[in-house]
């Protein structure tokens, strides 16, 4: 494989279960899906949250350059004690002082609340992509996992805000289809 191949994002996942793909390409909110199935025992837990370089397959996407420092914001979104999405963000560091300024004061609240509550955000259609042990967010996603698997789907989309925008992957946990019945 080329490196294009190894950071390339599609427009559709393939092969994986219709239950899979109902949670991959809603794109509706995540955080109010995950809320509905978790009946009050949702919540975020932040783990990272800081200046920092981003993943390579981020940075044009992003229109930043090598070793430049973003936002770089990670949480886990829990149903009762079981982590289910691996939650990742970018926000160019300019982009703090302007629509994105209140980001850094989100604490354990969700992204998502902020970003289907304002109509005036707009979202680029989803990207997919299987990740495997190579890639940065896979490891990061498995470190609350008792067992890790061999890959894991995840998807991302920028949202806009007066020209500005965030980067937002959402890494599935195995324990999501958990939560389809």
């Amino acid at each position: 494989m080329n490196a294009a191949q190894l950071s390339a994002w599609y427009p559709a996942p393939s092969s994986l279960s219709s239950r899979a793909r109902g949670w991959l390409q809603n794109r509706g909110s995540l955080t109010q899906l995950i809320q509905q199935r978790c009946r009050g025992e949702f919540r975020v837990k932040p783990v990272f949250q800081s200046l920092a370089t981003v993943c390579r397959d981020e940075l044009a996407v992003m229109n930043l350059r090598r070793n430049e420092l973003a936002l770089v914001r990670e949480v886990y979104l829990y149903c009762g004690n079981t982590p289910v999405v691996f939650a990742h963000s970018v926000v160019a560091r300019e982009d703090l002082r302007g629509a994105w300024r209140g980001l850094s004061g989100l604490g354990n609240r969700s992204l998502g609340t902020v970003l289907f509550t304002n109509p005036v955000i707009k979202r680029t259609p989803l990207r997919f992509r299987k990740l495997n042990s190579a890639h940065p967010l896979f490891r990061r996603a498995c470190q609350n996992l008792q067992a890790k698997p061999p890959s894991l789907w995840a998807r991302r989309s920028l949202f806009s805000l007066r020209g500005q925008s965030i980067l937002v992957t959402e890494v599935f946990l195995p324990s999501i289809l958990d939560l389809s019945s």
